[in-house]
């Protein structure tokens, strides 16, 4: 079974399936101008610098799309929205299947299960994982209802596909280690935080929670996504990479390059 994947911007990354096509969080706005870009509310904002490796044409035709969440527009933007409308399946939170009207999406819950028929792979399985969207478990409702995912499908070889969502690490990483052997961690960086608004809030992991969960769930691959390119992610890509260099986990971490396909799998 080919497996690659091709980042794009942010959390959004393309992952093909035996020709099977499944886009994350679409972000595909170019950078901002001059103001910033609000992320979820006039009071947390921030501004993109990045644009796309990608534009919508490009990506084309997409079986599924898996969203974290849909209320911050780092992991689904005016763009993204328009886009998930042409896909004929979107799969996210509940609270995001109420507020996204107009699309094709349906909300799981945690651990969930949804199953993808198709003609291209075998068994296609999507599993709803926890996700804690903040450092400051109090706070986690106020910042919404995350999830992850993982991907699975018949013969599979070494494991599942693992797509963190934006969290941090909490107890939810461990349950996860007890019920899924994974292969591939693809996980949200950045150390996103806002602390105008609380002192040490972060709502994504940093370099030394991505280590931790590679040690945790013990993956073959790690591969990050949701660094750069955005002002409230406040760890640098210099920092995050000699963090990872000096870690035991160096050797599994894969940096892609935005726009160019990787092979996971053949």
């Amino acid at each position: 079974m080919k497996v690659t994947i091709t980042h794009i911007d942010t959390a959004c990354v393309l992952l093909d399936i035996n020709g099977f096509k499944i886009l994350t969080d679409p972000t595909l706005n170019n950078k901002d101008g001059v103001l910033p870009q609000y992320v979820s509310s006039p009071f947390a904002f921030s501004k993109k610098y990045v644009d796309p490796a990608l534009t919508p044409e490009q990506i084309g035709i997409i079986d599924l799309v898996l969203l974290s969440h849909d209320h911050h527009s780092d992991n689904l933007d005016k763009k993204g929205r328009a886009f998930i409308k042409t896909v004929k399946t979107v799969l996210s939170t509940k609270d995001a299947e109420r507020r996204l009207k107009n699309t094709n999406t349906i909300g799981l819950d945690n651990w969930d299960e949804f199953i993808v028929n198709n003609e291209k792979v075998n068994g296609l399985k999507i599993t709803a994982i926890p996700a804690q969207h903040t450092n400051i478990k109090r706070l986690d409702k106020v910042m919404g209802k995350v999830i992850g995912f993982t991907i699975e499908w018949e013969g599979q070889q070494n494991g599942c596909i693992y797509i963190s969502g934006d969290t941090v690490l909490f107890e939810g990483i461990y349950e996860l280690q007890k019920r899924k052997k994974v292969d591939v961690a693809i996980l949200h960086l950045g150390a996103g935080a806002f602390p105008y608004l609380k002192r040490n809030l972060r709502v994504t992991m940093n370099g030394e929670e991505a280590i931790a969960t590679g040690n945790i769930l013990n993956p073959n691959k790690i591969i990050p996504i949701h660094y750069e390119g955005w002002w409230h992610f406040k760890q640098s890509v210099k920092s995050l990479k000699n963090e990872i260099e000096k870690s035991n986990q160096k050797d599994k971490f894969l940096w892609l390059t935005s726009g160019y396909k990787h092979i996971l799998n053949n």
